[in-house]
């Protein structure tokens, strides 16, 4: 049986071009995994496997591969910086007991690393920080370090200090040991020497090690009095007490290098065995009963303990449905029986298999602590619990976020038609962040996403790695409506046609719900004039119609309904009629109740030159968008923070790369619902008539 222990199940992750791809290939290099690196700008890299990864020089989806460094087992996933993929480093946070988090030494904290950090705190993932590309003009290892604790208001514990900055970046400090790694300038990482450290850093270094130790031995009594009554404490005893304190999130182990020239990887290695924890030493994760509620019991990461894993990613290749999973406790192995808890059937494990990118190892068992895939599940999905038979269980499930834009696709012919429903199928199986439904009146496929980058992909995956032509529309924004005011009301659902027919009345009051709060149904009912088995039934009339909104077809959202009062017959009274009444009551209701429009509001992120500062603000004005500040970097670069209307942020690239010579670039991510402004609710309700009028 492995040994716990020496395992460790680690993300990469950082904002676009930070160099996570490029960080993993060495480490798959250093760790024997790979023989020839491949290099992101070539189009080569292993985990970018992907047409659309290697043509764009991004990662797209999130790739999971194992090697071994120091007897140690790596689970290692790196995952995606671009926004419009942020669901990918979610997942995989989620299913991770430690992390890589790297930074740009010229860009330092950039948008996306905030957002990925975000995430990261939430689902407590230790970490350890890289800041990479020390090589590059503009690189600055301490601006980063400062930028960590201003930006992302955490505590880098730095363990490292750079020799040379820019071209003349030759190695590093290694603050605990007092020696310098060197590396040549032949670019493999093992053509180093370990040297002391050049003279005029010895005053540097011995001021940045006693900040390292103080902090280290506050997660020790006895070492912290022993330190402060002259004594140092070993290096063996400095690094127990930084192992603690990475666990519990106290401070971040921070590093440096660069990946590309091969040079600082081996010491994140070294970090990643002594720092981040192991399966056994991460919280368990919570079991929850049907409807999403804690049950108090917990997936102890133990191969004795009944089988607990959870299914994080569902890819679709040559071979078949993968099934990416991690076992959280107790063992799989190939030809048992699992109970997927979530749809309450059993499912045979076939084929187990070990990945490294999108190569694979055919293994015959598993067992807590592993990040395996399985092959040929038919109805597992994404956040699915996997669970021995005999012991029911389900573990937390994963949320993810409302798609905010949509296009339609329809097939070029017959044959194309056939192959969609197929392919959309796997995709959206794939993602879950990624939406699709059928226009019942037009019969279009409607695609629905994170931003136009994420629509762009999957309509390029459609065409060439499933072979289907379509025409593709507009891009369309998921608009919602609301209400403004209180309505109290009546309505009454009345049919007679022979036979016995169909009474129900009910008194009820709308109102706005908080914002975000969704919809919400109560009852103050006295007495039996309502009986309360209709309850469920007028709830679920209002429910489902809450899906159509009354001014442009848009879903209502924040809407509170207290049932007051009403009346039944004690034959023609059934759920039905209820139902037909609480449908009946939301249209008569809603107009009358200050029905509105809802816009998504994106979160900016813009980076421009100094010279074109004017020409950026003025065209955001334009757009709707409200600046909140504006900055310049340590590079000279400007960093706008603003808000804009999504509707008005299409094709946004291209005008910012007009305006700043290229050089411009920006992120966007959704940030809430606005009320529309009064001429833009009028066309978008315009546009939903013209569009029934076509149907």
């Amino acid at each position: 049986m492995a040994d716990l222990s020496k395992y460790r199940n680690i993300g990469i992750f950082a904002h676009v071009d930070a160099g996570k791809t490029t960080t993993t290939e060495r480490i798959l290099s250093l760790t024997g995994k790979i023989h020839k690196i491949g290099e992101v700008h070539d189009g080569e890299s292993t985990t970018d496997f992907m047409e659309q990864e290697a043509e764009r020089g991004i990662t797209i989806q999130s790739a999971a591969t194992t090697c071994f460094w120091k007897d140690h087992r790596f689970n290692i996933i790196d995952t995606p910086g671009h926004v419009d993929f942020t669901v990918e480093v979610y997942r995989s946070l989620k299913v991770l007991d430690g992390g890589v988090g790297v930074f740009c030494a010229s860009g330092g904290v950039e948008p996306q690393s905030e957002t990925n950090w975000r995430y990261a705190d939430e689902s407590e993932v230790a970490r350890v920080i890289y800041i990479n590309k020390l090589d590059r003009i503009g690189g600055d290892f301490y601006r980063v370090v400062a930028q960590v604790k201003d930006i992302l208001g955490a505590t880098p514990l730095v363990m490292v200090l750079p020799i040379g900055i820019e071209g003349d970046f030759v190695g590093v400090c290694d603050l605990l040991t007092r020696k310098a790694w060197v590396w040549d300038d032949s670019g493999q990482p093992e053509n180093y020497e370990i040297q002391d450290i050049p003279a005029d850093m010895v005053d540097k270094v011995e001021e940045y090690r006693a900040a390292l130790i103080e902090t280290a031995v506050e997660q020790d009594d006895e070492l912290m009095m022993t330190y402060l009554e002259g004594e140092e404490p070993s290096i063996e005893d400095i690094k127990k007490c930084i192992r603690k304190g990475t666990i519990a999130l106290d401070f971040f182990p921070t590093y440096c290098g660069s990946s590309f020239k091969n040079k600082g990887v081996q010491l994140v290695l070294d970090a990643v065995v002594d720092y981040l924890p192991n399966p056994t030493e991460v919280d368990p994760q919570p079991e929850v009963d049907a409807e999403g509620n804690e049950t108090g019991e917990f997936a102890i990461v133990d191969t004795e303990k009944p089988l607990r894993a959870l299914a994080f990613k569902i890819m679709d290749d040559q071979f078949g449905a993968l099934t990416f999973t991690r076992i959280y406790s107790g063992k799989i192995e190939k030809g048992m029986n699992v109970l997927n808890s979530f749809t309450g059937k059993t499912e045979r494990i076939g084929r187990l298999v070990e990945m490294h990118a999108d190569q694979r190892t055919e293994i015959d068992s598993a067992q807590a602590g592993d990040i395996i895939a399985i092959v040929g599940l038919k109805g597992t999905q994404t956040g699915h619990t996997l669970c021995d038979p005999k012991f029911p269980a389900t573990l937390e499930p994963m949320v993810f976020p409302e798609p905010v834009i949509s296009i339609a696709v329809s097939p070029k012919d017959k044959a194309n038609a056939e192959k969609l429903g197929v392919a959309i199928g796997k995709m959206v199986a794939e993602d879950p962040s990624f939406y699709v439904e059928t226009d019942q009146d037009s019969g279009e496929t409607i695609l629905k996403g994170m931003g136009e980058l994420h629509l762009d992909i999957k309509v390029d995956i459609l065409k060439r790695t499933h072979g289907v032509e379509v025409t593709v529309g507009q891009p369309q924004v998921a608009y919602r409506e609301s209400i403004t005011k209180t309505i109290t009301d009546s309505y009454t659902h009345k049919k007679q046609s022979g036979g016995s027919g169909q009474f129900g009345k009910i008194d009820y009051t709308i109102e706005p719900n908080e914002v975000g709060a969704g919809f919400e149904f109560t009852s103050t009912v006295v007495g039996g004039n309502v009986p309360k088995e209709f309850f469920p039934a007028i709830e679920k009339g209002f429910r489902t119609s809450m899906v159509k909104g009354v001014l442009a077809g848009y879903p209502t959202e924040d809407v509170k309904v207290t049932l007051t009062d009403g009346a039944s017959h004690s034959v023609d009274s059934s759920a039905v009629a209820f139902e037909l009444a609480a449908r009946g009551a939301y249209r008569q209701s809603i107009p009358k109740a200050g029905a509105q429009i809802l816009e998504p509001i994106m979160k900016l992120d813009v980076f421009c030159p100094e010279d074109n500062i004017g020409d950026v603000i003025g065209d955001l004005n334009r757009r709707r968008g409200m600046i909140q500040s504006q900055e310049k970097t340590p590079s000279g670069v400007i960093r706008i923070k603003a808000e804009a209307a999504l509707s008005e942020m299409f094709g946004y690239i291209g005008d910012l790369r007009t305006m700043s010579s290229g050089r411009g670039q920006f992120s966007m991510e959704f940030s809430h619902y606005a009320p529309c402004p009064k001429n833009i609710s009028e066309k978008v309700i315009e546009e939903a008539k013209e569009r029934d009028a076509k149907k």
